[in-house]
């Protein structure tokens, strides 16, 4: 039985085979290893399985490849002109629906308002579309002199044959300026994890590393946070009253050029996991940087992930001044949240976010005194899930085996270890540096965990456990409303923010706290419940 508080008479195990009972045995059977009840107290002895082909027919809420590479990693790069070489569609999906906020440096360039598309038509699909991908190239270099330039291929483009990479060489030899070529064709991968896959490979390759420019003082680069709705400068502000400086932000208001010299910093620090732990692993192995997993998301997080920082550099006056600013904001935000506290108290919730965000949210939901009873991934793997160190372990299936995995060894010239290896394998063992422990670890017996969740298993869990918010993405925000249920949207935070950091806290406490305590959802009453809005009788012939 779950111990939920809120539902202390839903038997999870039977909830779950009544779902699995809908499906065709086959579906069932994938579909059961991807749904795990939590009922041991030790997670290493739970497992689940991810980053698997979703079953054709069902609804879920995945993006493809491209979606990966420009739409999340690339796109929030702001000084840079990102190109879709292929149907305007593509381009149109993929831009300004993540709001990432993106604030010119001092040469003023700032082109994250603009769509970029060949535009290919039906003529191109026949004929080819290198010559108008040059062309394209060529104006965007003209019209804008963006410090580098960027070209996307979608599923069309692979389909054909186009050459994106021998074009984007032409034209950078030609005009002078970077140009990055991205083979993130839609269908490659399972999932748009692929896409974050082949984007970090390109950037490693081609950009980090290839300017020298020291960075004094506390140095870090932030990998993962895409500034959604500003929370990249609420980070920033907390890390620069501690006195820590960020060398370079993978990509949420990213500047190409902070990325050049990103390997000059001092330690890396990964938000999202699962759309940049590559990038990561191979600047440690390349340049020497150590990488530590944080959390942003939520006033107790914060505060750990910011103790974690000291702890590596390990400098007396640096901890006593990060102290200083945790007790600071702490007292100030807890005034803020103590009466919204009192109103969601004991609210449960649901999480069904891209990556580490079904994970990172769960921190500041509890802050509030919220239940989380559910969560679970778009596009996660494993590792995600159960933690890093099972990496090494996870089976390696032919789609994963598409996208190219770099050998990387220490640079002959530039690798300069951070910390003594005594000094680096005591903070592996504190867990400080090279450990993410995944999502499951943190969910508590009675909760469950469901990967790359469908429609129809969304809808049984909101029928019964009856959350009082369901944090999610658009594809399935307005069919969970359509339930009577407030969605809040973590891919774009609903055109509020930010949510990262102390006063980010007390923006997302008040957003819930309108959204859970609105009285409008109990008097809306959803049509298929006044009605059928189908009926059919079974054919005698």
């Amino acid at each position: 039985m779950s111990d939920l508080k809120s539902c202390p008479s839903v038997d999870l195990e039977e909830f779950v085979d009544n779902i699995l009972k809908k499906y065709p045995a086959k579906v069932a059977k994938k579909r059961k290893d991807h749904i795990l009840v939590r009922k041991e107290e030790d997670p290493a002895r739970e497992s689940i399985q991810a980053n698997n082909r979703t079953v054709p027919g069902i609804i879920t809420q995945r993006g493809c490849c491209y979606a990966g590479c420009k739409g999340v990693v690339l796109g929030p790069v702001g000084d840079m002109v990102h190109i879709t070489h292929g149907p305007i569609g593509c381009g149109f999906y993929a831009w300004l629906t993540r709001r990432n906020l993106f604030k010119p440096g001092e040469d003023g360039k700032n082109y994250s308002t603009y769509c970029f598309s060949t535009d290919m038509q039906e003529q191109d699909i026949i004929f080819g579309g290198e010559k108008k991908l040059k062309q394209a190239i060529k104006e965007a270099w003209e019209t804008f002199k963006p410090n580098a330039i960027s070209v996307h291929a979608t599923c069309p483009v692979g389909l054909i044959g186009d050459d994106v990479q021998a074009v984007a060489r032409e034209a950078e030899a030609e005009l002078g300026v970077k140009v990055l070529a991205f083979n993130c064709e839609g269908y490659k991968g399972v999932s748009q994890s692929a896409g974050h896959h082949i984007a970090n490979n390109k950037l490693f390759n081609e950009t980090v590393g290839t300017k020298d420019e020291a960075i004094p003082g506390y140095s870090v680069n932030i990998l993962g946070e895409y500034n959604i709705g500003g929370d990249a400068w609420e980070i920033e502000r907390i890390l620069e009253k501690c006195g820590i400086k960020i060398a370079a932000t993978f990509s949420g208001d990213g500047k190409y050029d902070s990325m050049t010299s990103s390997h000059m910093a001092s330690l890396n620090l990964i938000m999202c996991y699962r759309s940049i732990n590559y990038l990561a692993e191979m600047m440690e192995t390349k340049y020497g940087i150590p990488w530590a997993k944080v959390n942003f998301i939520g006033v107790k997080a914060m505060s750990k992930s910011l103790r974690k920082i000291a702890r590596f550099f390990e400098d007396p006056e640096l901890t006593r001044r990060i102290e200083e600013v945790i007790k600071e904001e702490e007292e100030s935000v807890e005034q803020k949240l103590a009466p919204y506290r009192e109103r969601l108290q004991g609210k449960t919730a649901m999480l069904f976010v891209g990556g580490s965000r079904a994970h990172h949210y769960q921190d500041l939901l509890r802050d509030l005194g919220m239940e989380p009873v559910a969560a679970g991934y778009e596009f996660a793997h494993r590792d995600d899930y159960e933690g890093s160190h099972i990496a090494g372990k996870i089976k390696v299936d032919a789609d994963s085996r598409n996208i190219e995995e770099l050998k990387v060894e220490p640079d002959s010239e530039k690798y300069s270890p951070r910390v003594s290896p005594e000094k680096k394998k005591e903070l592996e063992q504190e867990s400080v540096l090279g450990h993410y422990h995944g999502m499951i670890p943190d969910m508590p017996p009675g909760t469950l965990v469901v990967d790359d969740i469908s429609h129809l298993e969304l809808e049984e869990l909101i029928k019964t456990l009856k959350p009082d918010i369901i944090l999610s993405g658009i594809k399935d925000k307005y069919v969970i409303e359509k339930f009577n249920v407030p969605s809040k949207q973590i891919h774009n935070y609903d055109y509020s923010g930010p949510f990262a950091g102390y006063k980010g806290a007390v923006n997302f406490a008040r957003d819930i706290d309108m959204m859970i305590n609105n009285p409008a959802w109990k008097l809306a009453v959803p049509p298929f419940e006044k009605k059928p809005l189908l009926s059919a009788d079974l054919g005698t012939d």
